[in-house]
C-alpha cells in the first residue's frame, strides 16, 4: 500500500497502449502505469498464433491516429500488428511503464479516501496499491482458454484436436486432412492459411453460414494518395476514407439489407461461379452485421474453396470417431487434425471484481456511459471497441474521453467523477449488441445501454465522436 498512482492502465495490448499514449504522453507530472497479466505487449496479437491470424479491419482504423501504421497490407499479419504495437510503445516510451506479470485481480472504492485499492498477484503473491482513476484496457474475452464445446467421442478420434487460441508450437501440418469446425472470422482465417502451409485438404464444417466478403489485400487509393499528398495529409485523407465507408456500408446495411445480401451474393458468385451453391454454404439466416461481417482479403477463401484444395460442409457433428467425424446426415469427414474454431469466452474487465465501499458491483446492474464508464461508480472507465468496424476507433474514442476527464479534473480541483442517470433512465440492450454465440451466452452479465445519448453507444464513429467531444461536464457527469 505504499504506492499511489494518479491512473492504472489495465492491459497492454491496443487500448492500453493507445490510453497511455493520451493519458501520458506530454504529461511527465501525471503518475501511471500498465499493470499487464501477461508476460510480453500486445494482448491479442501476442496471444493467437495460429496460422493466418490477421486483422479483421483495415490498418488504417485499426492502426493508432497519432502513429499510423505503414505497412503495405490493408489487412495486416498478425505478426506485423505485434511488431507495430512494440513499434508504438518504444517510439513514445510506454514501454517503461509496463509491469509484465502483473494481475489485477480485484478493486475497492473507498468514498471516504476518494480512491481505489487494487489487488493484484504477481509472481504467486498479493499485493495492494491504490490509484486515483483505474482504466481498463483488458478486452473482453477470456485469455486462458476459448470456447470448445465437448462432442460424444472425442476420446476416440485418432488424431490431434488444438483450439486456435491455444494453437501447438511449430506444428506440422503438411499432407494432414484438416476439418475446421466454425464459420467466424477465425475459421475464414485459417482455411487458405492451412491450405498454404501444405495440408493434403480442408474443410470448413459449420452449423450455419456466416457473410463472407472479399476485400483488397491492399488500399490502392490510400497507396495512390501517399503518392501524391504529403504525409500527414495523406494519412488524414486515408483514414477518413476508410471510416466513411465503414459507416456508409453498414448504414446501408441496416437499412437496405436485402440490398446489401444481393451485392454480397453476387460477388461470391463471381468469385467461385454459378455451379457453386452459395444459398447453402454462404448465406446466413440472420441479416449483415446482425453478426460481424468476415474479411477476406484478395478472396483468398474462395480461391481454395474455388480450385478444390477447401471445401465448406453445411452440417451438424454426430460423433468423433477415430477416424475423424460422423456427421449427421450420415456422411464422414476424415481427418488428422480438427481445429475448434468455435469462438470465445467472454471476461470483462480482465476477471477483475470491482466493489464500491465493500459492496459488489455488478455490471449487468449498471448503464453505460458514453461506451467508457459504469453509470453510478465512480474514476473508473474501460474500453472497448466497436462491434461494426475497428477496435480502435472506439478505444481511441475512449481514451481521449478520459484524458479530457482527468484534465478537467485537474482544473477545477475535483477528485471524483461520477456518471449518474436520472430515475428515468431505461436500461434496453447489452453492451455489446450482437447476436453472435460469443455474446448471447453471456448477454445477461454484460452492462447495459439506455435509449439515449449519453447512455446509448451509436456504432457510427462521426457521431459518437461528436458525443465523446462534447462538455465533459454535460450534467450527467457529477463531480466533487
Amino acid at each position: 500500500m505504499n504506492e499511489h498512482l494518479d491512473v492504472l492502465i489495465v492491459g497492454a495490448g491496443l487500448s492500453g497502449i493507445g490510453a497511455a499514449y493520451r493519458i501520458g504522453h506530454d504529461r511527465p507530472d501525471r503518475r501511471w502505469a500498465i499493470f499487464e497479466a501477461r508476460d510480453a505487449i500486445g494482448g491479442t496479437w501476442d496471444l493467437f498464433r495460429y496460422p493466418g491470424i490477421r486483422s479483421d479491419s483495415d490498418m488504417t482504423t485499426l492502426g493508432f491516429p497519432f502513429y499510423p501504421y505503414r505497412g503495405e497490407k490493408a489487412i495486416a499479419d498478425g505478426a506485423d500488428i505485434l511488431a507495430y504495437l512494440r513499434d508504438t510503445a518504444r517510439t513514445f516510451g510506454i514501454d517503461r511503464h509496463i509491469r509484465y506479470g502483473h494481475r489485477v485481480v480485484a478493486a475497492d472504492w473507498s468514498s471516504a479516501d476518494a480512491r481505489w485499492t487494487i489487488t493484484y498477484e504477481v509472481d504467486g503473491q498479493r499485493a495492494r496499491m491504490t490509484c486515483r482513476l483505474v482504466f481498463f484496457c483488458s478486452g473482453y474475452y477470456d485469455y486462458t482458454r476459448g470456447h470448445a464445446p465437448e462432442w460424444p467421442g472425442m476420446a476416440d478420434f485418432g488424431g490431434t484436436i488444438a483450439h486456435p487460441q491455444a494453437w501447438p508450437v511449430d506444428f506440422p501440418i503438411t499432407g494432414k486432412r484438416v476439418v475446421v469446425i466454425g464459420s467466424g472470422a477465425t475459421a475464414v482465417t485459417l482455411v487458405p492459411a492451412l491450405v498454404a502451409q501444405g495440408a493434403a485438404h480442408v474443410t470448413m464444417l459449420q452449423r450455419s453460414p456466416s457473410y463472407i466478403v472479399a476485400m483488397p489485400a491492399q488500399d490502392r487509393l490510400g497507396a495512390a494518395l501517399s503518392r501524391l499528398l504529403p504525409t500527414r495529409i495523406a494519412d488524414t485523407l486515408t483514414r477518413w476514407k476508410s471510416i466513411a465507408y465503414s459507416v456508409g456500408s453498414y448504414t446501408l446495411a441496416r437499412r437496405r439489407p436485402d440490398l446489401v445480401k444481393r451485392q454480397i451474393a453476387k460477388q461470391q458468385r463471381a468469385a467461385l461461379g454459378d455451379s457453386y451453391d452459395v444459398a447453402k454454404h454462404l448465406t446466413p439466416r440472420y441479416n449483415p452485421w446482425d453478426q460481424r461481417l468476415c474479411l477476406v482479403p484478395d478472396g483468398d477463401l474462395f480461391a481454395v474453396l474455388r480450385d478444390g484444395r477447401a471445401t465448406i460442409v453445411t452440417d451438424t457433428i454426430d460423433r468423433f470417431i477415430p477416424a475423424g467425424i460422423a456427421l449427421t446426415s450420415g456422411d464422414i469427414l476424415p481427418a488428422d487434425l480438427i481445429v475448434t474454431a468455435t469462438g470465445l469466452r467472454l471476461k470483462l474487465l480482465g476477471g477483475a471484481t470491482l466493489s464500491l465501499d465493500g459492496r459488489t458491483i455488478e455490471p449487468h446492474r449498471h448503464l453505460v456511459y458514453k461506451g467508457a464508464m459504469f453509470s453510478d461508480v465512480p474514476n473508473m472507465a474501460f474500453s472497448t471497441g466497436y462491434t461494426n468496424a475497428s477496435w480502435t476507433l472506439r478505444s481511441d474514442l475512449s481514451a481521449r474521453f478520459v484524458a479530457r476527464l482527468l484534465a478537467h479534473m485537474d482544473a477545477t480541483g475535483a477528485t471524483v467523477a461520477t456518471p449518474v442517470p436520472q430515475a428515468v433512465e431505461e436500461a434496453t440492450t447489452p453492451l455489446l449488441d450482437l447476436n453472435s454465440g460469443y455474446i448471447q451466452r453471456v448477454a445477461q452479465w454484460l452492462p447495459r445501454q439506455g435509449r439515449r445519448v449519453p447512455w446509448l453507444v451509436q456504432q457510427n464513429y462521426v457521431r459518437d465522436t461528436l458525443t465523446m467531444r462534447g462538455r465533459v461536464d454535460d450534467g450527467v457527469l457529477r463531480f466533487r
